[in-house]
């Protein structure tokens, strides 16, 4: 199941909070993108971001970094760049 977790980038911490839980990964963009909207921020700077997780977990759960990856096993991963640097 995708989810999405809160990720201040910091590599001490053992455990990420779902923020959200998601059946499709179309679903969880779209969570994003509504945080992004509420939170009036770019995506980067919102603090998330979208995951496969093995098994359930629910809304407010903290995983441990073993848990979870970036790309369901067997998903198509896009190539190249999905944003357009600007100057």
């Amino acid at each position: 199941m995708y989810a999405v977790i809160y990720d201040e980038h910091e590599p001490n911490e053992i455990a990420k909070e779902v923020l959200s839980v998601h059946r499709t990964r179309k679903g969880a963009e779209k969570a994003l993108e509504e945080r992004q909207k509420s939170l009036e921020r770019r995506v980067w700077d919102c603090n998330a971001r979208i995951v496969w997780v093995e098994g359930e977990v629910r809304k407010g759960d903290f995983i441990p970094r073993s848990s979870f990856s970036t790309w369901r096993p067997g998903e198509k991963i896009p190539e190249g760049e999905l944003c357009i640097d600007s100057e």
